[in-house]
């Protein structure tokens, strides 16, 4: 995957190469360009975090109250990411965007596991299907790669609304429109409305505001994640709330895709791996219950010394991905007998701790910093309901 552009429009291996720096560098303000693609679809809060009415309870769910469905037999989705929208974004010899990011740019955390699809969102309950990680990576990177690509190419009103997008469904009619002659980039125009669970594979993860709370003084603290483009295939260079997963089984088996279709198992191997530095490997048949830190966490929640609540789901609108919020209130002798030091990096990127949990700094990362719309919304999210948390 090298040499010079195909003659049929495909780009040579180094000029993929300089589109995907391209987004690396700027997830930021290409997720800013994404956002007013989308001007008539609801956001949580005042983020770019995309959402559908219903999407965000009105007040914040405990995470025992949530019930996840199961649709063995789902219909496939609309979009796979393998058009010849999607091709012409590739290299000649790649047949999907994974294919050309394994070769040319390969993060150090890049395999294709079972994961688990969302489909539907009907509060309290979420229903999923399995996938795999690439079905997402074919979609949602390679549609934020487009959108690079435009801006790389000179494309200066990327983020305008689109001539044609109201008659797609999802624009707003009125809004003037500018940008790539007449419509809006060709995969992205394929993939429709970001919202829209059934039309892409949407793959889900779970973002988690983690806040330590001292309820002697009234001190309250989170940890924040630099997320490493060398490391990751999506949200490198970006601020994000920890611990964030995707949701997926520990293990590939079918025993395991059963057992672990349960957010709080996920979010606690996710706090195991980005708080203390494990790795992922836990076996078939891991043992939850007689797993300690499992146990620590699980038994603060029973006793009121941590709160687990969900805030609500929503879509990136560069990358198409879908998490749902989540906030863990520990009392600060929990949290530091369980994480101690929080260690100043991991596997996926550095560590930002003891960051301050109020309004000027709630505002800061939501409207000013780099930050994921997800880990925006949450954070944002979390402060509205405050009172309720704390």
């Amino acid at each position: 995957m090298t040499g010079h552009s195909d003659p049929r429009g495909r780009p040579s291996g180094p000029e993929w190469t300089e589109v995907r720096r391209r987004l690396d560098g700027h997830r930021h303000e290409l997720a800013v360009a994404a956002d007013r693609l989308y001007p008539g679809t609801p956001r949580a809060g005042s983020t770019r975090l995309l959402t559908r009415d219903g999407w965000i309870p009105a007040t914040p769910l405990d995470l025992r109250e949530v019930r996840l469905g199961w649709v063995e037999d789902a219909p496939a989705p609309a979009v796979t990411g393998r058009e010849p929208e999607a091709a012409a974004l590739l290299p000649e010899g790649a047949v999907a965007y994974p294919d050309a990011l394994g070769a040319l740019a390969r993060p150090r955390l890049f395999e294709d596991r079972t994961c688990y699809r969302l489909l539907e969102v009907a509060w309290p309950e979420l229903t999923f299907t399995r996938a795999r990680y690439f079905d997402g990576v074919s979609v949602g990177e390679a549609a934020a790669h487009e959108l690079a690509g435009h801006e790389l190419a000179g494309h200066e009103s990327a983020g305008h609304e689109l001539a044609g997008y109201e008659s797609a469904g999802y624009g707003s009619a009125g809004h003037e429109s500018a940008g790539y002659g007449g419509g809006p980039p060709p995969f992205r125009a394929l993939v429709g409305d970001p919202t829209d669970l059934r039309r892409r594979p949407a793959l889900c993860a779970i973002s988690t505001l983690t806040l330590r709370h001292d309820p002697r003084t009234g001190e309250t603290s989170f940890v924040l994640h630099w997320r490493d483009p060398a490391r990751v295939a999506h949200g490198g260079g970006l601020f994000q709330v920890m611990p964030v997963g995707v949701f997926q089984p520990a293990h590939e088996s079918a025993g395991a895709e059963k057992t672990d279709l349960d957010l709080w198992t996920c979010m606690v191997r996710e706090y195991a791996e980005e708080f203390l530095g494990r790795g992922e490997e836990y076996g078939d048949g891991f043992d939850y219950e007689s797993w300690p830190l499992y146990r620590l966490l699980t038994d603060a929640r029973e006793d009121g010394r941590a709160r687990c609540l969900v805030l609500g789901v929503g879509v990136d609108p560069l990358t198409f991905a879908t998490d749902v919020l989540t906030v863990t209130v520990l009392e600060a002798e929990t949290f530091d007998a369980v994480f101690g030091e929080v260690a100043a990096s991991n596997s996926e990127g550095r560590v930002v701790g003891s960051v301050p949990f109020d309004a000027e700094t709630v505002r800061r990362y939501v409207r000013d910093e780099p930050m994921q719309a997800a880990g925006a919304a949450v954070l944002g999210l979390a402060w509205r309901h405050r009172e309720a948390l704390l």
